[in-house]
């Protein structure tokens, strides 16, 4: 028999426009404080059930006559990062709908981009809670904390202000194919995504947000959130309490009961364990309450008689006389959603979730992966990598702990990546992989002599013999053994030593006399041939703006008795 279950709700959005606080606000509680440096340590259900939806929100249910036929909401309180607006189940994200938060003062930002690709990529519908509008300057609240009313008793000013920040946002969301508007301007939901403007300080807003998820799960979820017999759920999170291992899990299909056995996916082979104790999450985040039977769609904290390693974010299945038959789902669930290239990079993360979201996002910018694992970076991992071509000898880790294994790494120069942010990730990938290119170019420059421009100093440390003195570096480098000329192309002779000093570098060079030959002030450039000034010039992309200035300067300096001189 089939019963309609809560939807699955993900709050989502950049690290510091106030999810969490938001869903304090929908909850009524104040988890925000606790949490170190106002950044959600854990991740934690709330479950809502229907009868505080029609307290909190009954207002705006009858003024929109919205019938509540849903039994409540089961809320996803998640850190920052991408990994768990990804979390997945067969078929898809596992949050039947999303709460994207976006600081109405602030706009899009980076991660707040990354959550809407993701959104996009699973196809979840979302709506747009537009955060701190209490920072408004000037702004006043309602007294019925109902957004509809205060938008129009601001000062014309004020509502001036209100529209050009909320434009400026309405016409960004364009750019990633978003039609968005005001929630009560909206007529075809299927075509636009409602804007609530609220603020989680204020609570203005917040009551609509709770009817509007309401009204699009039962527009759009009714076959969704039917559930069948068979349990099925996510692992969340791994938790270890001296001998007990809990598992924080969502139950989002059919029943669970203690004693039942469940199998749990993994990269190698399905583990299989039986269910200890089950704990349900309370209503409103008020603890946990042991029962024997749990229906979904529930947070749950299982306590399991198996001591494997369980990966977080992977599926779980109750048996049911059927485990090969499960087996071969839960196999195709996983290879199905860590799909790798035939070249490419070394990438791993904390969870299941957290893996297929960088995934969707190095895809989206054409990087290639070859390997894709859950788990810290090992020893084993550091060889992998070593035997990758040059431009692929990293390992990027999502939201990873510090590796142990960094001397290893250090001594074969594997260099590690790490960052519990995508989008800082990748854009500290890009930027290896841009300088990667760069030294591998500059190898067709190895056999020409360094570019560089020097100034003499006051500072003669020995007249000849050799000649000792010191210079300034101008711009490219000094190396040992490169012949130096002066301004008028008269060559000086090849640099013996380099000493450096703090404040000055002392250059020694054979052959040469400095009173005779040299003045305090002048300056002496790398000699090159025309074939390598040809050279240099065909590959003026690799070169800095430094060298690409000397190079021209010796260019003058050859033309002076040439001018035909590299053309």
């Amino acid at each position: 028999m089939t019963h309609n279950r809560q939807p699955i709700i993900t709050v989502a959005g950049h690290v510091d426009h106030g999810k969490t606080s938001i869903l304090d606000s929908i909850r009524g509680t104040k988890i925000q404080d606790t949490e170190a440096g106002g950044i959600t340590q854990k991740i934690s259900f709330t479950s809502m059930p229907k009868e505080i939806i029609q307290q909190r929100a009954g207002t705006i249910l009858e003024k929109f006559k919205i019938p509540l036929e849903i039994p409540g909401f089961l809320f996803i309180d998640t850190p920052g990062h991408a990994a768990f607006t990804n979390l997945r189940k067969r078929g898809g994200a596992l949050a039947d709908l999303a709460v994207l938060v976006i600081d109405i003062n602030e706009g899009i930002k980076p991660q707040t981009a990354e959550v809407i690709q993701l959104l996009k990529a699973n196809k979840t519908p979302f709506i747009i809670a537009l955060n701190k509008i209490d920072n408004i300057s000037g702004w006043k609240p309602s007294e019925s904390r109902l957004v509809l009313d205060s938008i129009n008793k601001q000062a014309i000013i004020i509502k001036q202000l209100f529209d050009e920040k909320f434009f400026t946002i309405v016409g960004a969301l364009q750019s990633y194919k978003i039609d968005a508007e005001l929630y009560m301007e909206i007529s075809d939901f299927t075509k636009q995504v409602a804007i609530v403007p609220c603020s989680a300080r204020t609570g203005e807003g917040i009551s609509e947000i709770i009817a509007m998820l309401a009204a699009l799960s039962q527009k759009f979820l009714t076959e969704r959130i039917k559930t069948k017999q068979e349990g099925k759920g996510v692992v969340l999170e791994v938790k270890k309490d001296k001998t007990i291992n809990y598992l924080e899990s969502i139950l989002y299909d059919g029943k669970l009961k203690q004693n039942d056995e469940i199998a749990i996916a993994s990269f190698n082979d399905v583990i299989t364990t039986r269910i200890r104790n089950i704990q349900e999450a309370l209503p409103l985040n008020k603890g946990y309450k042991t029962v024997n039977e749990a229906c979904a769609a529930a947070g749950l904290r299982l306590q399991i008689t198996e001591k494997q390693d369980i990966l977080p974010g992977m599926p779980f299945r109750v048996i049911n006389n059927n485990l090969e038959e499960i087996k071969k789902e839960l196999s195709e669930e996983v290879s199905q959603e860590i799909k790798t290239d035939e070249t490419g990079i070394f990438v791993k993360a904390d969870s299941l979730g957290s893996l297929e979201a960088l995934l969707v996002l190095l895809r989206q910018k054409q990087i290639r992966v070859l390997k894709a694992e859950i788990g810290p970076i090992t020893k084993k991992d550091i060889y992998i990598a070593n035997s990758l071509p040059d431009e692929d000898k990293i390992i990027l880790g999502f939201n990873l702990e510090q590796s142990e294994e960094l001397e290893e790494a250090e001594s074969l120069k594997i260099p590690i990546i790490t960052n519990p942010v995508v989008y800082k990730l990748i854009e500290d990938f890009e930027k290896w992989r841009e300088q990667k290119q760069r030294a591998i170019e500059r190898q067709k420059l190895k056999d020409l002599p360094t570019i560089c421009k020097i100034t003499i100093l006051d500072f003669v440390f020995r007249n000849s013999n050799p000649a000792v003195f010191g210079v300034n570096v101008d711009g490219g480098l000094l190396k040992h053994g490169i012949e130096m000329i002066n301004s008028i192309d008269k060559k000086i002779g090849r640099i013996k030593t380099i000493q450096e000093d703090k404040s000055t570098v002392a250059i020694s060079i054979p052959g040469v006399n400095f009173e005779r030959e040299l003045t305090v002030g002048e300056s002496l450039y790398s000699n090159l041939s025309e074939f390598q000034f040809r050279k240099f010039k065909e590959n003026k992309s690799l070169l800095t703006q430094d060298e690409i200035r000397i190079l021209q300067e010796i260019a003058a300096v050859k033309r002076k008795a040439n001018v035909t001189w590299g053309v």
